[in-house]
């Protein structure tokens, strides 16, 4: 079976971060609308925005790494 090199599998740690932080964000939300906390909902609304930030921040820096490697 091909293995493509490792570069092309390589992610930025923020990226897979940020992804973490958006579905645990969107588990406290949904909690939180189930339950009717809405502190919860908040935190989820909060953790998911905070995860969307570091994506994009992860994904900025790929496309720098990419960028210097050609």
């Amino acid at each position: 079976m091909f293995a493509p090199p490792r570069e092309a599998k390589q992610m930025d740690k923020d990226r897979i971060a940020g992804a973490a932080n958006q579905a645990k964000g969107a588990v406290k939300q949904a909690a939180g609308k189930v339950t009717g906390d809405t502190k919860l909902q908040a935190e989820g609304v909060a953790d998911k925005a905070a995860g969307k930030a570091q994506s994009t921040v992860g994904g900025a820096k790929d496309a720098v790494r990419n960028a210097t490697k050609k």
